[in-house]
């Protein structure tokens, strides 16, 4: 029987295994999918770890998007041919030479769109649509700040904001370089938080008024810092706690100044949502299509160094997206 090479998870926090699987036989909903790049999320590593909401059996592949080119259809499968370059969402089993899906989560890529820059979209840029069109609602003049902003999803906020939405973004990030960083890639302005009153650097910069609109990632001091660097009727976005502590939000800030709270918890929309979740990545594909958006690669590295994939994320070493090649 044919096979394919995976990277599996076969037990709870230890290094991944190089696999050789047999290929699966297709549904007749399913695609087979041969892998280009496959996208490396912080939730792939806390799902190798057992840590992450969605819990998984070892053993198994991880891997939860994916661009690739159509190898074979099932024989009820319309929406895609055989040689089409799609991307696609799959909960597990991306990190792999070959993927089946159902063939509702796959899309297709322009011509004119790399599989490298396809692979970036769909979870960091489809989030990032999700937190700043659905639920912050953002307008063209407001004011965002966004946390951990060096970050593939924080650098995804601020393409989308500066360039589709036509916001003004103020980054926070832990270091001067990741602040420089996503200044070159957009924002008006990057601040350290590691060092400084992040509440007082925002307030100076928008003239004591404060943003309209806070991404938040980091969790922890930043997680409140960003809540006082509210504007009136500001709208605060909680997208992660990557600092590891989940913040408490004291309600008389959100009373004072009439301001709004929210999540964004982008897998949940698969479920709950399917129209506007596919909405998001289609939206996305289309604005990298006409050149409006930019997504940035940290770093590749092949199937084979995915333990260290995983250790250059952990060591947060990484700045934009992390992509693992099945070349």
């Amino acid at each position: 029987a044919r096979g394919y090479r995976a990277a599996q998870c076969t037990e709870l926090a230890k290094p991944l295994i190089l696999r050789d699987l047999p290929a699966p036989p297709l549904q007749p909903h399913q695609v087979r999918v041969g892998v280009q790049y496959c996208g490396l999320n912080f939730a792939d590593i806390l799902a190798c770890q057992g840590l992450y909401q969605d819990r998984h059996t070892p053993p198994f592949t991880p891997g939860m998007e994916f661009s690739g080119t159509v190898m074979e259809t099932g024989e009820n499968v319309s929406a895609v041919k055989e040689g089409y370059r799609v991307i696609g969402v799959t909960g597990t089993k991306a990190m792999a030479a070959e993927c089946v899906v159902d063939e509702k989560m796959l899309w297709q890529i322009p011509d004119s769109v790399s599989h490298e820059d396809a692979a970036v979209l769909p979870i960091a840029y489809g989030t990032a649509w999700l937190a700043l069109c659905r639920r912050a609602r953002l307008q063209p003049g407001e004011t965002v700040l966004v946390t951990a902003g060096a970050g593939a999803t924080g650098l995804a906020i601020i393409d989308l904001a500066a360039n589709v939405f036509q916001a003004k973004v103020i980054a926070a990030a832990g270091s001067d370089p990741k602040c420089e960083l996503a200044v070159t890639r957009g924002a008006s302005h990057g601040v350290n938080y590691s060092r400084g009153s992040l509440r007082e650097e925002v307030k100076a910069l928008t003239g004591g008024r404060g943003v309209d609109v806070a991404i938040e990632a980091v969790g922890s001091d930043v997680f409140k810092a960003a809540l006082q660097s509210l504007a009136w009727e500001g709208r605060i976005v909680v997208m992660g706690f990557a600092g590891g502590k989940i913040p408490s939000i004291p309600a008389n800030l959100l009373l004072l100044k009439n301001v709004s709270a929210m999540g964004v918890y982008y897998s949940r929309y698969q479920q709950e949502d399917f129209p506007l979740f596919s909405s998001a990545i289609s939206s996305v594909l289309q604005y990298c299509q006409e050149g409006k958006i930019h997504p940035h690669i940290g770093a590749v590295f092949k199937l084979e160094e995915v333990n260290e994939a995983f250790n250059h994320v952990l060591q947060r070493k990484s700045t934009g997206k992390v992509i693992i090649s099945m070349k």
